[in-house]
């Protein structure tokens, strides 16, 4: 068996446990490579049955356009169900107060969508596309990875797995996360979509683009972006090596516009994916702090 097999086994079983445990999953879908990752794990996982639990997708209304467009061209040729959910709406209701200044993001907003859609829609499981070797606090991530009744996590509540078994026991109210793609490397997923001929969104490889520069990355340009007078925006052609929220989201140069080049590109690069992320620079510790209050 190769690597890359046994990889898919493994996250495979784990999507039929899911199925198998727990009474209403979803699969938490953001238009990026991980999470387009799971929809194809997920249909080998049921086929020739259709994929028995909903897509559903926290809406910031700051997302890439090429990521919507390849969202809603997916579920339509798949047919599968989507459930959206909006950041906007929240603000208009004031739920969530959106963040002012030069570094405002609705990023850490969708927290508060997330675990709001899960108690309306019942959810008790979901499943993302977080990888241990993305950040320090997702390596600390079990695969079933329980949240207590307020949506939170808790490293101590965390609970062994051992021998390929998953405990899905949980009390009322409570919820899990499930991470089938947990032991892949972003170099694996890579070769994942290569193998499986996997389409993605075209912000991945390298492309023309309005961007401008800020604390040393390079960030594209939108209307949602708060630019200052000394920030001068410039043409350059980048992609994106992970896609999120386009206020926290920056590109690297980049001339890989084939997956073969991407994947050479990767193989030699000296910074995680995440190192593209804006919203983990707050501090040492932002990821594990928006993973307390119930971040995906």
């Amino acid at each position: 068996m190769s690597y890359l097999k046994y990889l898919e086994s493994e996250s495979i079983h784990i999507i039929r446990e899911v199925a198998g445990q727990f009474k209403k999953p979803a699969l938490l879908f953001s238009g990026g490579k991980d999470s387009i990752t799971l929809v194809r794990l997920a249909q080998k996982a049921f086929f020739p049955a259709k994929i028995p639990f909903p897509l559903l997708h926290i809406d910031t209304g700051h997302n890439f356009p090429e990521t919507i467009e390849f969202r809603d061209k997916l579920v339509k040729d798949l047919g599968l169900d989507l459930v959206v959910r909006y950041v906007q709406d929240a603000i208009d209701q004031g739920k969530v107060v959106e963040e002012k200044g030069k570094y405002a993001s609705r990023n850490y907003l969708q927290t508060t969508v997330l675990l709001e859609a899960i108690e309306e829609l019942g959810f008790d499981a979901c499943l993302g596309g977080a990888r241990r070797d993305e950040e320090k606090a997702r390596a600390k991530e079990r695969i079933f990875s329980v949240r207590d009744e307020f949506g939170q996590w808790d490293a101590k509540r965390q609970r062994p797995e051992l021998f390929d078994l998953y405990n899905g026991k949980i009390q009322f109210g409570e919820n899990v996360r499930v991470f089938p793609i947990s032991n892949w490397t972003e170099l694996d997923v890579w070769n994942y979509i290569r193998q499986e001929q996997i389409g993605i969104p075209s912000i991945y490889f390298a492309h023309k683009r309005q961007v401008f520069e800020r604390d040393g990355l390079i960030l594209p340009f939108s209307t949602f972006m708060n630019i200052e007078a000394d920030e001068k925006i410039f043409e350059a052609t980048v992609r994106f090596r992970t896609v999120g929220d386009m206020t926290c989201t920056a590109a690297v140069p980049s001339f890989a516009d084939d997956i073969d080049t991407v994947i050479e590109e990767i193989s030699e690069a000296t910074i995680s994916e995440r190192g593209a992320r804006v919203d983990d620079k707050r501090s040492e510790s932002a990821m594990e702090e928006r993973k307390k209050q119930g971040y995906f």
